[in-house]
């Protein structure tokens, strides 16, 4: 692949009417697929021949970020096009999360679900004349119906399957015994692609893979457990499931083409957060799920439009997933019903190759996530992924701020991605510089920041679990 930092996005068409003539699009959100979890990103070990592909055909973009570390927060900033304080979803279920003893303030306060009353992408492709379907985890509501879409295909409140194999329990999709999730989403997603082919749809995939419960075909789990591995990608199960998931995404993809429609099909791939650490590790990012270090937010992400997107492009200008609901819209010529939009429209740089301007991606996370396995996370300390605290990334440049001491820590991401050397007592000019346009942007959106002490909080037995810890490392 050429590698430009700004890429020329072209329209090879004989005519470029975007507006008169509107695609399909086609997002397939992955669950928990890690920032190196797909081999065009680099992994040795999972076989994705079909995304690899995908991958070859469209645009890469190397700095793709999630707008959270964790499913709901993250879904809630992709449908609603705003961050975390505008819709207050903040993490999955109670805000609280951990042993209280270890707190030492009290979080703010979550919001489970979006609104009724909040403006989707759905909604807004909904009323251009587009036909909407969710197949696969929602998550951010009771029913996606009420956000959007005219159909909905195993979309509720809950974040994972029950069982990978019929009967799922949850979602609740009837099949014969011993029938596969992804397979069977991936059966509804054709389905609707065949009954759709003749007007302009909104095909939103969110697979439940590869979210636990680890569960996949044996005949695939027993061919990775004869492969070798030289990095700490080696779980067969997890393999399993992410071969499953690249076969069912190149059926869409050839169903997609019987159907003559990849010149007139947009197709962005992506995940909803970073993968679990102590499953698959993403060297030489740091941390993973539930982490707001590189592991956590960055994911790999695809956007594919035949004809209109040059092949095999490398795009390292950092996006966040907030900036796909401006984009589409703009690709589709239409206005937003609402203008506190927190992304910005990609296309001026995808299309002509326009420079955007520096512009910070900012994270806010006023709550505490426990941790995953305390050895593995390889969080800021034993006890939690996240301890409450806010993140911007500018340029090559990322800050973290921590609520509960106080603390700054400074990294550059070009020469330390893994967030390893805290430059925040060193680099003083550019810390003070990013966290100045950190705090206008918390003032600017009422970003709630908790101060409260929490009464529970036991400093000295939290030093001693901490060290327990640190001993058995």
């Amino acid at each position: 692949m050429k590698s430009t930092y700004f890429l020329p996005l072209l329209c090879l068409a004989a005519s470029c009417s975007i507006t008169e003539d509107k695609p399909n699009i086609v997002f397939i959100l992955v669950d928990d697929l890690g920032y190196k979890d797909v081999g065009f990103m680099g992994s040795e070990f999972y076989e994705t021949p079909n995304i690899d592909k995908l991958a070859a055909e469209g645009l890469v973009f190397t700095n793709a970020y999630t707008s959270a570390a964790n499913s709901a927060p993250s879904r809630a900033c992709l449908m609603t096009g705003q961050n975390t304080p505008s819709h207050g979803v903040y993490t999955v279920g109670n805000s609280d999360r951990g042993n209280s003893s270890f707190r030492k303030i009290i979080p703010v306060e979550n919001t489970i679900f979006i609104e009724d009353n909040n403006i989707t992408l759905a909604d807004e492709l909904q009323s251009n004349g587009y036909s909407t379907i969710s197949i696969g985890k929602w998550h951010i509501s009771e029913d996606p119906l009420r956000n959007g879409f005219n159909e909905n295909v195993g979309g509720g409140k809950w974040g994972h399957p029950g069982s990978y194999f019929a009967p799922f329990k949850s979602p609740p999709i009837e099949d014969e015994e011993g029938a596969y999730l992804t397979d069977r989403l991936t059966k509804e997603a054709i389905k609707f692609i065949k009954r759709n082919r003749g007007n302009p749809f909104f095909l939103y995939l969110p697979y439940y893979a590869v979210h636990t419960p680890l569960q996949a075909k044996d005949k695939l789990v027993e061919k990775y457990k004869g492969k070798e591995s030289s990095s700490c990608q080696n779980n067969a199960i997890y393999a399993a499931m992410i071969e499953n998931m690249d076969s069912c995404i190149g059926e869409i993809l050839l169903e997609i083409d019987k159907n003559k429609l990849s010149e007139n099909t947009i197709i962005i791939f992506s995940s909803d957060n970073g993968g679990i650490n102590a499953v698959s590790c993403q060297k030489p990012l740091r941390a993973g799920k539930g982490s707001y270090y590189e592991g956590g937010i960055r994911v790999p992400t695809i956007i594919k439009w035949e004809n209109h997107i040059e092949e095999g492009q490398i795009n390292d200008f950092p996006i966040s997933q907030l900036d796909i609901y401006p984009t589409l819209l703009d690709i589709i010529g239409a206005e937003p019903e609402k203008n506190n939009l927190d992304g910005i429209s990609l296309w001026p740089m995808i299309s002509k190759g326009e420079l955007l301007p520096l512009r910070p991606l900012i994270w806010h996370f006023p709550v505490y996530l426990q941790a995953y396995k305390p050895l593995k996370d390889d969080a800021r300390d034993p006890l939690f992924r996240t301890r409450p605290g806010s993140a911007i990334r500018m340029g090559k440049w990322k800050l973290h701020e921590y609520f509960e001491d106080g603390g700054i820590e400074l990294y550059n991401l070009v020469n330390d991605p893994g967030e390893r050397i805290n430059l925040a007592d060193s680099m003083i000019e550019k810390r003070d510089e990013l966290y100045q346009i950190l705090n206008i942007w918390r003032q600017e959106h009422n970003a709630p920041i908790p101060s409260k002490l929490n009464p529970d909080y036991d400093c000295m037995l939290e030093k001693a679990e901490i060290e327990r810890f640190g001993q058995r490392r």
